[in-house]
């Protein structure tokens, strides 16, 4: 499959959100493209930006927004109707119960991942902009990160062989 790849050497992701849910593709993404050889930005910006810190553990679930969301239930798939975010609480069983199937389907954790990314050398760029918007210290990240612009992503886009925004 490499040998159909021969132009394909450089990736640009932008990562603008910060939820459990929209971390994964990002992340898996990047990761497997960097084990296969391609060179691989990510560049984080607005709430994509929560998926830097240290901690992970502030990463949830939200069914708001989302109508393509079930979750396998009772053998069957329930869907989570966007009423339901109104109920205290949901979010939290939400994400209670992505992070349990997670666990039980053994799909690597976030912080795997991008634990992976780094090991992979994927270059990793935080939006100086959003860590000024949202009054952000580099130190609450983690790190070995690039800290740069809109012109730092720019850089690596126009000579990326895939673009893609997550």
């Amino acid at each position: 499959m490499l040998d159909n790849m021969e132009n394909a050497k450089s990736m640009s992701i932008i990562v603008t959100k910060g939820t459990l849910d929209w971390a994964y593709p990002p992340f898996i993404l990047a990761t497997t493209a960097a084990a296969m050889d391609v060179e691989v930005t990510m560049f984080f910006t607005f709430y994509g930006l929560q998926l830097l810190k240290k901690d992970l553990d502030h990463l949830k679930i939200s069914t708001l927004g989302n109508p393509g969301m079930e979750m396998p239930m009772m053998g069957m798939h329930m869907a989570m109707p966007n009423m339901v975010s109104m109920l205290p609480g949901v979010d939290r069983m939400n994400t209670t119960m992505m992070k349990n199937l997670i666990k039980k389907k053994g799909v690597a954790s976030i912080p795997d991942l991008r634990e992976a990314a780094v090991e992979l050398e994927v270059n990793m760029i935080a939006c100086q902009m959003t860590l000024d918007l949202f009054e952000m210290k580099q130190d609450d990240l983690i790190d070995g990160l690039e800290i740069g612009g809109a012109a730092t992503y720019m850089e690596n886009a126009l000579k990326s062989d895939i673009n893609l925004y997550i």
